[in-house]
């Protein structure tokens, strides 16, 4: 008898699981970021199982390059800037994805949105912590991140300021490849 409950116990708690993820995995949050890697990638808990995460993923910031780590300064500030945004809003974003939902590397693409319905990406980019870097075909907020940028080129915002960044995120990954 006592074996016969631990396997039922067992399938409810597996099926559980599956359930969870599933129903998760099509809902636009909120997530909770576990981790900000840098200035336009981050962690988020996709599933958890009574207050346990079991399932995370790295999202990658579409429609936006910040300069990696060891570019200079900047990377760091990018860094810096984007777990500001996020722990303003208690670590807690919603996830909207575009046409292509994962990267070569496979992690996620998205839009983060705070809880004032303000977007993560836009405001990385307004502040001169990212610039814009479009891949077809998620390209839905394209025209938002041009304006944003132009605002920021015309504040002298960030990477922007006089004596800022020196190569484009892009152009120093093609110099220093991994």
């Amino acid at each position: 008898m006592q074996r016969f409950f631990c396997t039922r116990l067992f399938l409810i708690v597996v099926s559980l699981f599956c359930f969870v993820s599933l129903s998760e995995a099509l809902q636009p949050g909120p997530y909770r970021v576990t981790e900000v890697h840098d200035g336009d990638t981050v962690t988020i808990r996709t599933s958890s199982f009574i207050g346990i995460p079991f399932k995370t993923e790295r999202v990658r910031l579409i429609g936006i390059d910040a300069p990696e780590l060891k570019q200079e300064n900047w990377g760091r500030k990018a860094k810096r800037y984007l777990k500001k945004l996020i722990s303003e809003n208690d670590w807690v974003v919603r996830l909207e994805l575009d046409v292509e939902q994962r990267d070569k590397y496979g992690r996620l693409l998205g839009y983060l949105w705070d809880n004032r319905g303000r977007m993560i990406n836009e405001l990385m980019i307004e502040h001169g912590y990212a610039v814009l870097y479009t891949i077809p075909p998620n390209v839905k907020h394209d025209e938002r991140f041009m304006f944003a940028q132009k605002r920021a080129q015309t504040r002298k915002a960030g990477v922007w300021h006089k004596g800022g960044l020196q190569k484009s995120p892009h152009r120093w990954r093609e110099e220093h490849p991994r």
